[in-house]
């Protein structure tokens, strides 16, 4: 059972404490705190605290208590309390105390020499005759991406912020500066009650836990408005001291920003940091070549941590990372210069997929296939997403829940890496229980499959174009609903919301001919009506509305009972087409 020592300390016997030796670690988030918002809160709230009512004597000293939260923090391998969580608190109250510290330097009464003195051994390493050593701070900073660090570390040691000096720990250092004067100036008697309030009746309460994992844990329950440092975060670290150890530290750094950058832009996982989900769709791939077909899927910190981050700790692995983040910003930028036509229109039909499982299966065949350029063969590409695409749609029908296709999936991955084609031989569907499960299935729009199944319609159309993955398409009734409110024309009212009556449409042509009659829908679907400036309004881009449009003068039930089944046959046929159906 892990172990947490919790004790609420004020600042002064929190920092003065000789076992006091704090590190921000590598993987830690740069210093973002600015004086316009978090430190003149901190300031405003300190000394409201300190000074009720601007009155220096309705302060209770021996009672009056301000907490200003959490430190969560390990001992590390080398003695030092690592911090997890209250970097941004602990940095700030370092630079505070400093400001105060280079104020009091100035002043030789007994009372500002003793505030001196307490505040010196808030900032400094002691001797063992609890002398400020003044070349050892109590506070370090590794953070790999950070490269304004070492002004934090110049500053407390000088108590000078030089003029060139443009971070957040500069301005901040200087803000503090001048509220000290201002507030010198503004209340000279009150001036030697304030940092000492500061570091007798505020209150932290710092958690030590007895490891890293512990003491995320804790963080991620504690901290419910931040965010919490992500899994990459912590991958990070292990690069970043792998790159120092063979003296690329600032190619790394570089890199590694550019790596965000391009994850932030393509990636927005529902759960995660984006560059959380590149690890992931990388870690089925390190899966796969051990051969690992297991349904159980380790988290993503305990997979990669395993061995002391042996599958990080090499110059490949950033490689791989990279060359994976460029190939999906290709995907979703629908590079034309990379892949066919084809296969652009089968990518977009796999972003509506109804789980998000078939990018990890394609990440482990683009990093198995791709060549010394990392290009891959686009008709290979085109056969495999279409395989993937037939299985993925039948299996959620058949075995509904993303977790019942791990097993399937996480077997092919392992044939792919093994340079064998993927044929889900052992899952293959039978024609008739398919075609009766599709038959009584109900494809609700809040179902994903709907959508799903509608997109691959629509792309069955060899003369569909690919739209842009930016266009919000959604869930049109050709037969509309209120027409069934008003004339009840349908005999089977279930009829209504069957696939062979919805189609994907456009989200601002879907608004405008949601509730019109078949005929004047056609209008919105071909582009014939004008807006206030007698400009026509696009049409659809879906050529089957289209095309209906064109051969239909009304849209009725025996249209939706042929239409739903020329999809539901169309299916059938997509699935032999692929050999996913049993002889």
């Amino acid at each position: 059972m892990s172990k947490l020592n919790v004790d609420q300390r004020t600042i002064f016997d929190l920092f003065s404490d000789r076992k006091s030796d704090f590190l921000i670690p590598d993987y830690q988030r740069p210093y973002a705190w600015r004086s316009e918002k978090e430190c003149q809160t901190l300031w405003d709230d300190v000394f409201a605290f300190s000074f009720p009512e601007n009155d220096y004597s309705k302060f209770d000293s021996d009672n009056d208590e301000y907490y200003l939260g959490p430190i969560v923090t390990f001992k590390n391998e080398s003695g030092k309390m690592e911090i997890i969580d209250g970097q941004q608190r602990l940095t700030t109250l370092m630079l505070l105390l400093r400001a105060f510290y280079e104020k009091f330097g100035r002043m030789q009464d007994e009372n500002s020499k003793n505030t001196r003195d307490n505040l010196a051994l808030c900032i400094w390493k002691t001797n063992e005759f609890r002398k400020p050593v003044m070349d050892k701070l109590k506070i370090d900073s590794e953070v790999a991406t950070d490269n304004d660090k070492d002004e934090f570390l110049e500053i407390l040691r000088t108590g000078v912020a030089k003029p060139e000096m443009k971070s957040n720990y500069a301005q901040n250092y200087r803000f503090f500066q001048e509220k000290i004067n201002i507030f010198l100036n503004e209340f000279p008697s009150f001036f030697a009650y304030f940092p000492n309030r500061l570091l007798n009746n505020c209150i932290l309460l710092p958690i030590e836990a007895d490891n890293q994992n512990t003491a995320l844990r804790i963080f991620s329950t504690l901290n419910d408005r931040g965010m919490p440092l992500s899994d990459a975060d912590i991958f990070k670290a292990q690069f970043y001291k792998y790159y120092s150890h063979i003296g690329k530290k600032d190619e790394f750094i570089k890199r590694w920003r550019a790596l965000e950058e391009l994850c932030c832009e393509n990636f927005h996982p529902s759960t995660g940091t984006p560059m959380d989900e590149l690890f992931t769709r990388y870690m089925y791939y390190l899966r796969a070549k051990q051969g690992n077909k297991s349904s159980t899927t380790e988290a993503l910190r305990r997979f990669y941590e395993r061995d002391k981050y042996a599958l990080l700790n090499n110059s490949q692995a950033l490689n791989n990372l990279e060359i994976l983040a460029n190939f999906w910003d290709d995907v979703l930028s629908q590079n034309t210069a990379r892949f066919s036509d084809e296969v652009l229109r089968r990518l977009y039909v796999l972003n509506y997929a109804p789980n998000g499982m078939w990018a990890y299966i394609v990440s482990v065949y683009f990093l198995a296939n791709k060549d010394n350029n990392n290009n891959i063969d686009n008709d290979k590409f085109y056969t495999f997403l279409n395989k993937i695409t037939a299985f993925i749609w039948a299996y959620a029908i058949t075995n509904p829940g993303v977790n019942a296709l791990r097993t399937p999936i996480y077997a092919e991955m392992v044939n792919i890496i093994e340079g064998r084609d993927i044929s889900f031989s052992e899952w293959i569907f039978d024609s008739v229980t398919l075609k009766s499960m599709l038959n009584n299935y109900s494809f609700a729009n809040n179902r994903a499959i709907t959508k799903s199944m509608l997109t691959w319609w629509a792309f069955n159309d060899a003369e569909q174009p690919y739209l842009d993955l930016d266009t919000i398409i959604e869930i049109e009734h050709i037969y509309a609903r209120k027409r069934q409110d008003s004339l009840k024309e349908l005999r089977n009212p279930k009829n209504l919301e069957v696939l062979g009556n919805k189609s994907i449409l456009e989200k601002k042509i879907n608004i405008r001919a949601s509730d019109y009659r078949f005929e004047d829908k056609t209008k919105y679907y071909k582009g014939e009506l004008l807006d206030r400036r007698q400009n026509r309004k696009a049409g659809t881009k879906i050529v089957e509305l289209i095309k209906l449009s064109e051969t239909h003068k009304d849209f009725v039930e025996s249209d939706i009972e042929s239409r739903n089944n020329d999809i539901f046959n169309g299916f059938i046929k997509y699935l032999q087409q692929n050999n996913l159906i049993k002889n």
